[in-house]
């Protein structure tokens, strides 16, 4: 009974809420829901995400190795980029299931998008203010936080700098070990990049799988710093070589559509109806003209396609 009585009294203080709070930002041994598991997300993405060897390889690697250091001397930094309806915007989904208890629902999972939360490109200093003081509030909170900021592309060119402090390998400030932290950025900056390497890959005859990293890191990298229309445009994150990955997604040929509708008709109990995955990859636009190599839309469409054959 008086077992009961003290944990009661420790979590109705105040005081010791403060200091378990504080101890939560510094120690590994206070998880704040956080709890990983490499293994499913491993499966997840190579189960579920179609025609992305290399996102799948460098996110998987760089999840691990940065989970696996219990003392990191940065935050991980991802920026993924592609065309839409690639899988940007599941996997980095699939990094919050597979990391928190509650998933995608937990409080420590935070995520932005530059339409809703920062519309104005007349209040970028107001929103670089209420931007660095939201993750440092919330790194305070817990330090194994997720940022994700979703179509990079529409923010406001400047704003992103303010968290220039936060992914550098700096000692613990802020009251935390903000160096635990992950940080996803997603965006369709430097898609034609992308676009021309898969091109070329196919027109050479060569599998896709042949394309490595190497060809693709630098001009990625360089297209999105000079991009002035994406919130990345000459960003001192990308000139200080903050950014622990860049992540091409590839552009999806046909035979990625039709594994997509073939996954959401299993979904809906319908894995049979291959006369549906036949039409709906019929139905998609490709590109380029001469080859029809890529789908424009990705598997984002496919959900209304399939609607509308069942």
């Amino acid at each position: 009974m008086l077992a009961v009585l003290s944990v009661l009294f420790l979590c109705f203080n105040p005081v010791f809420c403060v200091f378990q709070r504080l101890y939560c930002t510094i120690s590994d041994s206070c998880d704040c829901d956080f709890k990983p598991n490499i293994r499913d997300l491993e499966w997840d993405l190579y189960k579920n995400v179609f025609g992305q060897h290399l996102a799948q390889d460098i996110v998987s690697e760089e999840v691990a190795r940065f989970l696996q250091n219990k003392s990191p001397d940065r935050p991980l930094v991802l920026s993924f980029h592609g065309s839409s309806g690639t899988g940007k915007t599941m996997v980095s989904s699939m990094l919050g299931n597979h990391l928190y208890g509650s998933a995608m629902s937990s409080p420590y999972v935070h995520q932005f998008i530059p339409t809703l939360h920062f519309p104005s490109a007349q209040r970028v200093n107001r929103y670089r203010k209420e931007l660095r003081s939201w993750v440092q509030g919330n790194l305070t909170e817990c330090a194994r936080s997720v940022f994700i900021f979703d179509e990079m592309e529409k923010m406001p060119p400047g704003l992103i700098d303010v968290l220039e402090p936060f992914l550098g390998p700096s000692h613990v400030v802020f009251r935390t070990n903000y160096r635990k932290a992950i940080y996803v950025f997603i965006s369709t900056t430097g898609q034609e990049v992308i676009y021309k390497v898969a091109l070329e890959n196919r027109q050479a005859g060569q599998e896709r799988e042949e394309i490595k990293m190497s060809d693709l890191q630098d001009a990625l990298a360089e297209a999105v710093y000079n991009d002035n229309t994406s919130g990345f445009f000459h960003s001192s994150i990308i000139q200080q070589n903050l950014v622990s990955s860049f992540v091409p997604f590839l552009p999806l040929t046909r035979c990625h559509v039709q594994r997509c509708v073939r996954s959401q008709l299993c979904q809906r109990g319908s894995c049979s109806r291959s006369d549906v995955v036949e039409a709906v990859g019929g139905d998609m636009q490709y590109a380029p003209v001469q080859g029809q190599y890529f789908s424009t839309t990705g598997c984002k469409a496919v959900p209304a396609k399939i609607n509308f054959f069942l």
